[in-house]
């Protein structure tokens, strides 16, 4: 009996760690080859302010939807759901299943992700998964959710865009940070997101690339040894009242490059020449670049966000 139950145990591993491992498999070689044609058409830009729901969790933040607010200017509305580190599939269970729900939430900017999706009100939906990414696409069904946000976007407001906000990894997570922003678009956002989601919805999905916007502007700070006061990537990331450095949450010049990001791909504009100092969502005034670091965040969103074909510009 002994034997019996051990050679089960094993069986059990083993089938567990071939379905992880057939589910990662699966992820990495999704080219979505099937949903190209989705987006040969182009996207329609649009012609006057935009209402936009965000779905996520701390790197959406409140501050960030009221800077991209500001960038955009009058008439720029939204609505939010966030979480503390909340995946797709929780959001989609709703409330009990949200971990932070009543604080991250006690904003007038709240309004539940369903109610607000088939309300059909909003121009533009952007949702994001939890990070570490390779832990949510393996146990959070970060396919099967995104799949079902987009869809039931695009069934409450068939005229409107849905796009997918590409985050990234802690600065302490391995490998190297800034060497695998790239390689994670490739083999996890695309894969375990981005075309499950544009499959469901049965119309694009388009990407916010932040994290290879940081990369970009990252790199360039490292290897020109700083731009103004941005020298290396941790001065993207904020630290606690001791010093310790916050190695996944951004400071307010992360964050205000994030909303540039947005704006961009949102508004399909460049960001050059927007304004530099904002307020964050409480009204205090944020943490403003340089007159120098801000034009050239500026420029690296445009030229990032212009030559992606998955932002539709």
């Amino acid at each position: 009996m002994r034997y019996l139950l051990a050679l089960l145990v094993v069986a059990a591993v083993a089938a567990l760690f071939y379905w992880r491992h057939a589910q990662r498999a699966g992820a990495a070689q999704d080219d979505g080859a099937d949903v190209q044609a989705l987006y040969q058409a182009g996207r329609a830009l649009p012609q006057g302010p935009l209402r936009v729901y965000h779905l996520g969790h701390s790197l959406v933040g409140r501050d960030m939807p009221a800077m991209l607010a500001q960038l955009a200017g009058q008439g720029h509305d939204y609505a939010l759901q966030l979480g503390w580190g909340t995946a797709l599939r929780e959001h989609h269970q709703g409330r009990e299943a949200i971990a932070g729900f009543d604080q991250e939430n006690a904003t007038p900017r709240y309004r539940d992700a369903h109610q607000a999706l088939q309300s059909g009100e909003y121009d533009a939906f952007v949702m994001t998964e939890m990070v570490r990414l390779q832990d949510a696409i393996q146990y959070k069904e970060s396919r099967l959710y995104a799949g079902k946000w987009a869809a039931e976007a695009a069934a409450g407001n068939p005229a409107g865009q849905v796009f997918l906000y590409e985050s990234w990894h802690a600065l302490d997570d391995q490998p190297d940070w800034l060497s695998r922003l790239p390689d994670d678009l490739e083999t996890m956002w695309k894969p375990g997101l981005l075309w499950p989601a544009a499959r469901a919805a049965g119309k694009p999905v388009w990407l916010i690339p932040v994290g290879q916007v940081m990369a970009r502007l990252v790199a360039e700070a490292e290897a020109r040894g700083g731009i103004a006061e941005l020298a290396s990537r941790e001065d993207l990331f904020g630290r606690s009242p001791d010093g310790t450095l916050d190695p996944i949450h951004p400071n307010d010049l992360g964050v205000y490059l994030v909303a540039l990001t947005h704006y961009a791909v949102l508004y399909g504009q460049s960001p050059v020449g927007l304004p530099h100092e904002l307020m964050r969502a409480d009204g205090s005034p944020a943490d403003a670049p340089s007159p120098e670091l801000a034009r050239r965040m500026q420029e690296v969103v445009w030229e990032v966000v212009s030559t992606n074909p998955l932002t539709g510009l």
